[in-house]
């Protein structure tokens, strides 16, 4: 009997648990989701701050913006959505209990569809005002090979030694907030100096590391050409 009465008073306990769990995922809702679409649609459309290189600057962020779209919500419904989420019953969230639907919709309006729409508008507004969309732009390394066209890329390495290749359309650069690196899609060999040779046999690329550039130069095709010459 002993064993019934104590698995019974488990479950009431985790029952009893339920209405704070959901006020946490509530406070989670409204405090924080509606910043975190906004700026994950806002980075999409205008690219990453340099200034929110740290999570900290970026949660700062991500919480400012949460705020103010709820104080806009509590001046323009606070009483209809407090009263639709409180309702009549017995729970902290009865509204939302009886009306799943509707409540889903409300959710879906103030935390996705209302901050989405603020990131586009204001993406919108700075193309109007003629600036880029992408600006600013984080780094040097973003700056050098965002919308690259195909060209020649020759390093020298901390160590000293000389890599180079051809940058096409099977090549990648890393962008930021991703740690700078370097794909080539045909590594070619080049001189004690170097200066651009033949193109490798059966080269598959080469890899580049960012942390171990210390030189990059950026060359056309030409220029390769006059290298070789003379």
């Amino acid at each position: 009997m002993s064993k019934v009465a104590g698995e019974w008073w488990s479950n009431w306990e985790v029952v009893t648990a339920i209405p704070s769990t959901m006020q946490q995922v509530a406070i989670l809702v409204i405090l924080v989701l509606p910043g975190v679409f906004y700026q994950a649609v806002r980075d999409r459309l205008k690219g990453p701050l340099a200034a929110e290189r740290e999570p900290g600057n970026r949660l700062l962020r991500v919480m400012a913006v949460s705020a103010l779209l709820d104080v806009c919500y509590a001046l323009v419904a606070g009483p209809w959505l407090v009263e639709m989420a409180v309702g009549n019953g017995p729970g902290p969230l009865s509204g939302v209990a009886h009306h799943p639907r509707t409540a889903g919709l409300i959710a879906l309006l103030l935390v996705v569809a209302v901050p989405t729409g603020l990131a586009w508008a204001e993406a919108a507004l700075v193309r109007r005002r003629g600036r880029p969309v992408y600006d600013p732009v984080p780094t040097a390394w973003d700056a050098l090979f965002r919308r690259r066209s195909s060209c020649f890329v020759r390093v020298r390495t901390k160590s000293g030694a000389w890599v180079g290749g051809w940058y096409g359309r099977n090549s990648f650069a890393a962008a930021y907030p991703q740690t700078a690196d370097l794909f080539l899609e045909s590594q070619y060999r080049l001189t004690a100096d170097g200066t651009f040779l033949e193109k490798m046999p059966a080269t598959g690329g080469v890899y580049i590391s960012g942390a171990e550039v210390e030189v990059l130069e950026i060359l056309e095709r030409e220029q390769v050409h006059d290298e070789r010459e003379r």
